[in-house]
């Protein structure tokens, strides 16, 4: 009988995966806290990104599940700017983290702008000049940051934000360097390397220069962009809104 009753139970209860951390709103509360002492400056105070993708698009690169989230939370992405947290805050800090991640998150198209798509495209590769820096995909330059998943990582806000005053947040590795040499020739190019004795970079035709401090007469690193900040007036405002949609529209698949 005894066995019979578990067996019961057993049906009527069927094995579930871990309870999601989202759905506990005490824990997404605590992880707020948490999440603008040791997020916020890279991610917004509200996670929807800055330098730092936008977390509230409810999709990631790193993976969609809680286990995937609380592993680049402890062990961080290598090659990118997403540090490891483990040390420096707990388990359950971590746990709370994804909580709150869950509760920011959610699944509406970042394309909503009013914008079209295919001719914000051909803004990008031809009147706004994008792809002499920028890649896509396989088509494209590497100059500056690759765009092919921007959609993914940068909130519509960011985006607007980069096209229309570039300076104001430059992404770490993309700043511009400036040498002039003992003839008194003045390059100017975007950081690849930068260190008190060397610095590598590359101008806007592409070319890679590489430089020893004592070989020239000054070199120095600003927190500047080599972008264009005129594209407020090259651009109007429909044509802003379309390449708008379309950076919004990548997502890793052009």
């Amino acid at each position: 009988m005894r066995l019979a009753y578990i067996l019961c139970i057993a049906a009527l209860c069927p094995a579930q995966d871990v309870t999601p951390v989202a759905d506990h709103s005490g824990d997404a509360e605590t992880g707020r806290w948490t999440f603008r002492i040791f997020c916020a400056p890279c991610h917004g105070i509200r996670a929807d990104g800055g330098r730092g993708p936008d977390l509230t698009l409810g999709t990631y690169s790193a993976g969609d599940r809680d286990e995937d989230l609380a592993r680049v939370i402890s062990r961080g992405v290598p090659g990118t700017e997403m540090a490891a947290y483990a040390g420096r805050v707990s388990d359950e800090e971590i746990r709370r983290l994804v909580a709150y991640i869950r509760s920011v998150a959610h699944t509406s198209d970042n394309t909503s702008i009013r914008g079209d798509i295919a001719a914000g495209e051909t803004i990008f590769w031809n009147k706004g000049g994008c792809g002499q820096c920028h890649r896509t995909g396989t088509k494209g330059s590497s100059i500056g940051p690759d765009l092919t998943r921007v959609g993914r990582q940068r909130s519509l806000a960011y985006l607007r934000a980069s096209l229309l005053q570039p300076d104001a947040d430059v992404t770490p590795g993309y700043a511009t360097v400036t040498v002039v040499t003992r003839d008194g020739k003045k390059i100017v190019g975007v950081e690849r390397n930068f260190d008190n004795f060397s610095a590598q970079f590359v101008d806007l035709s592409g070319k890679y220069y590489s430089f020893e401090r004592e070989d020239v007469i000054s070199m120095k690193r600003e927190p500047r962009s080599l972008m264009p900040s005129t594209y407020g007036q090259v651009l109007n405002e429909t044509e802003v809104n379309d390449l708008l949609a379309f950076l919004s529209s990548l997502r890793g698949g052009r």
